[in-house]
């Protein structure tokens, strides 16, 4: 790790930030304008840090540690995922057909909310009063998409190895399941 911070030193703060934005879009270019660099001069300057070895060092070691540069953890995936896995639609509604208005939901509520729909229609009610109806319905992220990612980052349904033997996770079962899954196997 020392290694990183002495090479991070001998950068300057724009030369630090075009490793950055360079690896944002392996635009040399765009990333010396983005990290302030004058758009008149930003394609030779991109060319010239692209052959500096410290910068070449910087990107190699910000490619390397990509959870690093971009701020994303397994951890942050694992929490995203938890979110809309263990979602409960009764969450967003105050009964059977009434919604919660979007801002009493809290931030990991609207996070499990793909998509909002509403639809209007127009009727004409005995007295002759034109009457406007709403609906609003939501769809939410897939819960069991997010249970089986959440078991492969975890490794929950990954084989595992001991002694050059490869054996595979088994849920315990009782007795009593035990036994019905043999009655059923002895009645077919």
């Amino acid at each position: 790790m020392p290694e990183e911070s002495d090479n991070k030193a001998k950068l300057s703060d724009k030369e630090e930030r075009f490793c950055y934005e360079y690896l944002i879009d392996l635009n040399a270019t765009q990333a010396a304008i983005r990290s302030g660099y004058s758009k008149r001069t930003a394609r030779t300057i991109a060319s010239e840090n692209l052959t500096k070895l410290d910068i070449q060092q910087r990107i190699s070691e910000m490619r390397a540690n990509l959870e690093q540069t971009s701020g994303i953890s397994s951890l942050k995936v694992i929490l995203e995922h938890k979110k809309i896995a263990f979602s409960d639609a009764g969450q967003l509604r105050e009964g059977w057909m009434t919604l919660k208005d979007f801002e009493q939901l809290t931030d990991e509520q609207k996070a499990c909310i793909q998509e909002v729909k509403t639809k209007q229609s127009k009727r004409i009610t005995d007295e002759g009063d034109i009457v406007i109806d709403e609906w609003v319905s939501l769809k939410l992220y897939n819960k069991q998409a997010s249970l089986d990612s959440i078991s492969n980052i975890l490794g929950f349904n990954a084989p595992f190895k001991t002694d050059n033997k490869i054996e595979m996770q088994v849920k315990p079962m009782t007795k009593a399941e035990a036994r019905a899954i043999l009655k059923e196997l002895e009645d077919e």
